[in-house]
């Protein structure tokens, strides 16, 4: 599965790689690589490999699933689609609760003490998807875990996550990307090493520049 999600996104360029010429995060972080899995909604094919993927995740891992919900806005739509292969529930969480009507932050219905999975686009240091898990929580669901589509395994990702307690599956994650990329051209093999070292330690940015 990692694999053919790594080729998936790759070939529809929902992943770009270059090592030569970073991307800046709106952070200022210097990256080797950009991911933007909004991109799977637009491609048929990628798109049912990717949601079909999600919905064997919540089946093995989280079999006891009630409901799904949406990280707003890049999972809401992954969450929809993988809830009616599921035939389950689901809705959004917002990052922020609404200023106006019912000032909901989560859509949808949700009864206290159902068991949530949350579907996210991707994880990166692990902030927002953070968030959602606790206003999940504070509103009485039983938050069973992650169901995302990329991680970058960034230690710093890594132990939020521990630190809230909550686990995360994903599709693929940095280090097989970098693998299919090598094998299939996108990058030249020793670039693999530039991606490793940015993951280790994205304030690092020693591996700019070298050959």
């Amino acid at each position: 599965m990692e694999k053919l999600i790594a080729k998936d996104l790759l070939s529809i360029n929902a992943v770009f790689l270059r090592p030569q010429q970073p991307f800046t995060w709106a952070s200022g972080i210097k990256s080797p690589i950009y991911c933007d899995n909004r991109l799977t909604l637009s491609a048929p094919r990628v798109r049912d490999d990717v949601e079909n993927a999600l919905a064997k995740v919540v089946e093995e891992y989280y079999p006891e699933c009630e409901v799904l919900m949406g990280t707003s806005t890049a999972g809401i739509a992954h969450a929809a689609l993988t809830a009616n292969i599921l035939n389950l529930p689901m809705g959004y969480v917002r990052s922020s609760a609404k200023d106006h009507g019912r000032t909901n932050q989560i859509e949808g219905k949700l009864e206290k003490g159902q068991k949530v999975v949350i579907i996210e686009d991707l994880i990166s240091t692990g902030g927002s998807v953070i968030e959602v898990v606790n206003a999940l929580r504070n509103a009485g669901a039983e938050v069973l875990g992650i169901a995302s589509i990329f991680t970058y395994g960034m230690k710093k990702g890594l132990d939020r996550l521990a630190e809230a307690n909550v686990k995360n599956v994903s599709l693929t994650n940095l280090d097989v990307i970098a693998d299919v990329a090598a094998e299939q051209g996108y990058i030249r093999p020793e670039d693999k090493e530039k991606l490793i070292k940015f993951r280790n330690n994205p304030s690092d940015e020693s591996w700019i520049g070298e050959v």
